[in-house]
């Protein structure tokens, strides 16, 4: 099932199942604008495909200072845009039977990075894909864990919880506009060797909801 978009802009895209989707969305024709946060490997995915199938930019996603900038530079840069695969996310245990020892700040960063800012993200891209006269994405990563939690992992679940009940808002109030709100599930990446298996799996789930 080939992929309907041609410029796709991957938010999270220096690592796991992100940096996986970019290569396999350049591999099938895609132009890949690739956003993270570290620049060694935002330097090497342009030396792989090469800069007429790969662009980057450096960005750190809970920069709101400077997100009207960065959304304005990718608009401006690559006006072919046609679809946002916002991907970003950490993850990291919590441990809630010791309240007094519960790092607020570390949840509240969490619950940032896994939700707040992809609400900004969404807001700011979304006038710009509803804009465009061709068909146009917005493609969010999800889990299943938004929808049965992990105990240890409190403030991850929490987050995409948050996330997909967003998603599912927006998606409704904008049922009848162009631009398609897709969220996927992938599978959990357990090891490197996994990877390949992943990638197909979550080009797959994308390909067949935009039937």
């Amino acid at each position: 099932m080939p992929f309907t978009y041609k410029t796709v802009l991957i938010i999270g895209a220096t690592s796991g199942i992100g940096a996986g989707m970019a290569d396999k969305l350049v591999s099938e024709g895609s132009k890949v604008i690739a956003v993270g946060r570290r620049q060694d490997r935002l330097d090497s995915f342009v030396q792989k495909h090469g800069s007429s199938k790969a662009a980057t930019i450096r960005f750190d996603v809970t920069d709101n200072e400077g997100m009207d900038a960065f959304v304005h530079k990718v608009v401006t840069e690559h006006v072919d845009l046609d679809c946002v695969f916002l991907n970003s996310g950490v993850q990291s245990p919590t441990r809630l039977s010791r309240a007094a020892e519960f790092d607020l700040a570390k949840f509240h960063e969490e619950m940032n990075v896994n939700f707040t800012s992809l609400v900004n993200l969404m807001m700011k891209f979304l006038p710009h894909l509803q804009a465009k006269t061709i068909p146009t994405g917005l493609i969010i990563t999800g889990t299943h864990l938004a929808i049965v939690p992990a105990a240890t992992l409190a403030a991850y679940s929490a987050s995409k919880a948050a996330l997909t009940s967003f998603v599912d808002c927006l998606r409704e109030q904008n049922r009848h506009k162009p631009t398609k709100i897709v969220e996927i599930y992938p599978p959990p990446v357990q090891s490197e060797a996994f990877h390949s298996f992943v990638f197909f799996f979550v080009f797959c789930l994308i390909s067949f909801s935009f039937l």
